[in-house]
């Protein structure tokens, strides 16, 4: 730490000892005992000053103040894990973090962007409760549903069926698996871009196109034994008319994807062939 003294001249950095630190660790602490300091803040601040300056057994009673106080439990619990980390106590303090995770904590980036908590990696104590805590935290990427359009993943050139070029697409997974981004780019530039995902509400998967053009899309369905079929509707807003849509994407045995969309120009009764495309992977 540095303090500053300000003369006449100049102002000049004093760079202060551990003594010096440890002294005022001390001295906080009868001045929040005399005064009767009922701010949990104060007293976490302070045990987090004492923890960092050595002064341990002066941060657990001010981290019990602070928790006394009522103090944020789960920043408690933190600290208290750092503390017995500082304490060469690794067991006590995979405690500390289990019981954040049993109180519902699921922000497992918090614990491995920590430098000071993020040392324990490597114990398999701490290992399994990031992974637990990870399941819970991202659980699109755990739960059973969210991978069953992974086949559409990836950078494809598009052929229409006699083999001339339709396009280029992009489908990218995000946000850990809870949604897939596709970015559409024609052969004639023309663009457009959707979102897809599954519904937990009602387990439907959902896809959402926009394109320059004005085609809107709204469709929802599953996996099936043909592949993701979907259902719904196409609206275009140049002319402000909408009709029954359906798609049906379908890997096949060669690698590649087939995507078949149809619309329905008497309400469902029939359905017209409205894009087919032949998806092979880039190099």
């Amino acid at each position: 730490m540095i303090a500053v003294i300000i003369t006449a001249c100049s102002v000049v950095p004093v760079h202060k000892t551990e003594a010096d630190v440890i002294d005022e660790v001390m001295a906080q602490f009868s001045e929040f005992e005399k005064s009767g300091s009922a701010q949990g803040q104060d007293w976490f601040d302070l045990a987090q000053m004492a923890r960092t300056s050595g002064s341990l057994d002066i941060a657990v009673l001010a981290l019990v103040r602070a928790e006394k106080l009522e103090y944020s439990p789960i920043r408690v619990s933190l600290e208290n894990a750092r503390l017995n980390i500082a304490k060469n106590d690794p067991e006590a303090a995979v405690a500390n973090l289990q019981a954040v995770a049993d109180a519902g904590f699921t922000s497992v980036g918090v614990l491995v962007q920590d430098t000071e908590i993020n040392g324990l990696a490597g114990r398999e104590d701490y290992d399994a409760l990031i992974t637990a805590m990870s399941v819970q935290a991202y659980p699109c990427q755990n739960q059973p549903g969210f991978s069953d359009f992974d086949f559409w993943i990836g950078d494809w050139d598009v052929h229409l069926a006699d083999g001339s070029t339709a396009g280029s697409n992009s489908i990218i997974r995000e946000e850990r698996g809870c949604v897939l981004t596709e970015h559409w780019v024609s052969a004639t530039g023309g663009t457009g871009m959707s979102i897809n995902y599954l519904d937990k509400s009602t387990d439907e998967w959902v896809q959402i196109w926009n394109a320059e053009g004005g085609s809107q899309i709204d469709i929802r369905g599953g996996l099936t034994d043909e592949g993701m079929a979907m259902e719904g509707t196409i609206h275009y807003i140049g002319n402000g008319t909408t009709a029954p849509f359906r798609a049906l994407w379908t890997a096949l045995p060669d690698g590649r994807v087939r995507q078949y969309f149809e619309q329905s120009n008497d309400g469902g009764t029939t359905w017209a062939p409205w894009f087919e495309g032949f998806y092979t992977r880039k190099n």
